[in-house]
């Protein structure tokens, strides 16, 4: 894996290291790694390392100075196509950044290229392969992204999530990711799927890197950092939101019985989530088919079966079940949030176990569902692993007005963690 996206940034900072030996190193790892992982839809070789020149030469731009990240084929930078993972989208090129690009930009970070994406970010899978085993899913829908980081390409990539399209690749390939609440960063230049779900996420190898990024992108300065306090957690097993494997549920016992060594609060959280399973599909359903209403009405054969069915079944959803669905969900949240203002986050699996063999599927994302459509950010932790040696990620959901305290929280638990 590569070196913190933290550490990469203080090394820039001081001159030990350059914006241009930081690209070329990592065109060096792509060509390594990508003929068996295959993670990378475009490589922009010759404008990463032109951007990456300019920047040696002048002055420092940012917290992301000289930092090479990859961008996930639904969000678009200019210059380049935005596919989606489709055919009806080929070469497709971009006229300007996604404005999340944009940001990082700004910060000082190089774009390397774009991503492998499930097509249209929904089930249907593309060709990468797990870094961590190379029979297995990275997950999905940003599968490429997550292989990008694992692989130790890049030390930053942008995902997007409307199930579980961040937490659960992050799971399966062993980093760590965040999704913020939806609509807390701008979707402008992203290919929309579900308005009241779609958010972009973020891949790095440890916490402490999103925290970093997550304030770059507002232009802040103010890092969160590891608490030096013990937290107070809501613990959910996950069981109740579908099965959960045996060493993933072994792995949640431990990791809670470590935390409460360190001093954190346990309390098990009862509140039934189950039920908002299906009210995201619901949501999502109906949302994707009008998103993609001219996609699924003049090329219905260009799309997958997966995608094709669930787009005809979201035309028969119609409008009052999916205004009943996001009110349960609100009403769910401010139940939630009341449980949050005791406690500083809930404590999961962030998927029901490691990576299932196999390049067909991407994997179940039901231990997110709830909590996207309830609009929560969540922080997928690395540092668990079945006894194979294959990663096991637990997450962490926050309240959406705090979070700074949510990476604060999921950073120290990290720590006891890895």
């Amino acid at each position: 894996m590569t070196a913190s996206l933290t550490q990469t940034a203080r090394d820039l900072a001081s001159g030990s290291t350059t914006a241009t030996r930081l690209v070329e190193e990592a065109l060096e790892r792509l060509a390594a790694t990508e003929p068996d992982v295959h993670a990378w839809v475009t490589v922009a070789a010759d404008t990463a390392r032109e951007q990456a020149r300019a920047l040696d030469a002048g002055p420092h731009r940012g917290p992301l100075h000289g930092v090479p990240f990859g961008v996930k084929d639904i969000i678009d930078v200019a210059g380049l196509p935005t596919e989606c993972g489709s055919p009806l989208r080929a070469g497709a090129v971009a006229a300007a950044d996604a404005w999340v690009v944009q940001r990082l930009r700004a910060a000082g970070a190089v774009v390397l290229g774009k991503t492998v994406t499930t097509e249209f970010a929904y089930f249907e899978p593309g060709p990468t392969r797990n870094p961590r085993d190379l029979s297995r899913t990275p997950g999905g829908s940003s599968s490429g992204s997550a292989a990008a980081v694992a692989a130790g390409v890049v030390p930053l990539a942008l995902g997007t999530q409307t199930a579980g399209s961040v937490i659960r690749p992050a799971a399966f390939c062993g980093v760590a990711s965040y999704v913020p609440p939806v609509g807390a960063l701008s979707y402008a230049g992203v290919h929309p799927m579900c308005p009241s779900l779609d958010t972009v996420g973020f891949f790095a190898p440890a916490v402490a890197d999103l925290a970093l990024v997550r304030t770059a992108v507002d232009g802040r300065a103010d890092v969160p950092v590891a608490r030096t306090d013990a937290p107070t957690l809501l613990l959910l097993r996950g069981d109740e939101l579908g099965p959960v494997e045996p060493e993933m549920a072994a792995a949640l016992e431990s990791a809670a019985t470590a935390l409460t060594a360190a001093g954190a609060r346990l309390t098990e959280l009862t509140t039934p989530l189950s039920p908002l399973i299906d009210d995201h599909l619901t949501v999502m359903e109906h949302e994707a088919a009008i998103s993609m209403r001219e996609d699924l009405t003049a090329h219905p054969d260009e799309l997958s079966d997966i995608l094709r069915t669930m787009l005809e079944k979201g035309t028969t959803v119609g409008g009052a079940a999916h205004d009943a669905a996001l009110a349960r969900a609100a009403a769910q949240r401010d139940l939630l949030l009341g449980l949050l203002g005791d406690a500083d986050a809930i404590l999961l699996p962030a998927a029901p176990g490691p990576a299932p063999v196999g390049l067909g599927a991407t994997g179940n994302p039901a231990m997110s569902r709830p909590f996207q459509l309830m609009n929560m950010p969540a922080v997928a932790v690395p540092g668990l692993a079945t006894t194979g040696g294959l990663p096991l990620g637990v997450q962490l959901v926050g309240h959406p007005r705090r979070e700074d305290d949510l990476l604060a929280t999921a950073a120290w638990v990290e720590a006891r963690l890895g």
